[in-house]
Parts: C-alpha cells; structure tokens; sequence
C-alpha cells in the first residue's frame, strides 16, 4: 500500500515519523506546502483552497488513502478534499479524539487541548470530545511553539517561557494533553514535565496509526518503507529535516 500525508509544512514529518516505525505501508508520499505555511492564523476558505490543492498534487500518485497530518486542514478542509480525493481521506483530529476515549475512561478528567489559532477556534476537538461526554476541557491556542520548534529550541528558557505564559491561567492540572499540531510531538516531553509528568499525552502521529490499524486491519508486514519528499518551497530543507527527525538516509 502507497500512502499520501499532506501538511502545511514541515511539522506532518512528526506523524510520517509514526507510520514509517510501524511499517504498515510500502511507500509513503509526503507533500508539504512550504511555500504558504503557516496554515492556522489563515482563514476558513483559504485553507479550504489549500487543501483541495494538495488533493490535485496527490492525483500524480496512485496513493491508496491519503492522511491530512495537518490539524488546521483536518478542521475546516477534510470534508471538501474527502470530496474531490480519488482515494480516501483521513484526517488527525478523529484519530486524536478516538485515541482520547481510549486512554480516558472518567469523563470527569481534565483535557487540555492546544493548537494553532484556526485548529482551536474551529472547536473540532472540544465539540467531538464534548459529544463522547467528556465535561472539563480546555482550549488553549499556542502558536508560538511552531516557531520555537521549527528554530530546533525543544527546550530550554524560550519554550519554558512560552509554556508559563501559555498555561498561566489554568486552574486545574490536565489529566491529559491533546497535541493539536503535529509540530508540537517535539516538544511533548518538555510539556509533560511542565505539568509534573502528570498527563497523558495525545500524540497525532500515534494516534492516526492506531486509527488505521483499526480501519483498515493494518499489520506490520513492510520489512522496508519508501520514503518521498515533496514541498512546494525549499524541498532541500523539507529533506534535511527528514533525514534529522526520522534518522533516515535520503
């Protein structure tokens, strides 16, 4: 099986990450649109155009399913790419949402989501989650961890100081903590000790492995994954940091 995975930038690599360590795929495809990310401060209907974009970029390949890694695609374009896609289409948040009624039984437990500005005033998360009857959520946007984690700093003073100013007005320690961008798996381990190692921590790229395992009945069967790299700007930077994050040669 061939797969597609589609972000706004470099950060989809976090979940490619995920899905070439399991090996359930013979080839994976990734195409990330460099040239116009940041995609979560646009609004609604320019990322809707993005998306169905990368559902034409993907045409050129005989993909099997495609993955939008991107949270603030899986917001507001997964339906309109589920539309004009000759395969199907999946996208992070179902997945994260899926994984979170696994991991958490007491519907009474904190859940702290945090994204990009379009990912959390889509209100994707808090209304699924609200829907599987889970009571405390919170919603956070927190873009700059993008930038913090595109200049490599996955700790230290800046990240600390972004996370105090982030999390200042929480009143109640998160049972878990819903990553709702795929840049921010990076800085996971720093966000964990930030709240003592308390939460749970929801992983997109994780997550979107265990949903199509269990979509598709998906097993461990490539002893070798094919890598591709695409990006509509800098592909060369897109590539170095593949071959960095994945420990892979390219």
């Amino acid at each position: 099986m061939r797969v597609g995975v589609f972000d706004s930038g470099i950060g989809g690599l976090s979940v490619v990450k995920s899905l070439y360590e399991h090996k359930l795929f013979e080839e994976i495809v990734y195409f990330g649109d460099t040239a116009r990310v940041p995609y979560g401060s646009k609004d609604k209907n320019t990322i809707i155009r993005y998306a169905i974009e990368a559902v034409e970029f993907f045409k050129n390949f005989e993909i099997d399913l495609m993955v939008v890694a991107c949270n603030s695609v899986s917001a507001y374009g997964l339906k309109e790419m589920q539309e004009v896609s000759n395969c199907p289409v999946f996208g992070v948040i179902e997945a994260g949402v899926k994984a979170v009624s696994k991991k958490l039984e007491n519907k009474d437990e904190n859940i702290l989501v945090i994204g990009t500005k379009a990912t959390i005033s889509s209100n994707r998360y808090h209304e699924s989650l609200k829907e599987l009857g889970y009571n405390n959520i919170n919603s956070i946007a927190t873009p700059l961890f993008v930038p913090i984690v595109e200049e490599g700093m996955f700790g230290g003073e800046v990240l600390e100081s972004a996370m105090r100013y982030y999390f200042k007005d929480l009143k109640q320690m998160p049972d878990a903590v819903i990553l709702g961008c795929t840049h921010f798996p990076l800085i996971s381990d720093e966000i964990k000790r930030f709240f003592q190692q308390k939460p749970v921590m929801i992983h997109s790229g994780e997550a979107i492995v265990e949903f199509l395992k269990e979509r598709f009945e998906l097993k461990k069967e490539f002893e070798k994954t094919d890598l591709k790299f695409f990006a509509s700007d800098n592909p060369d930077f897109l590539k170095s940091v593949a071959k960095k994050w994945l420990k892979v040669e390219i």
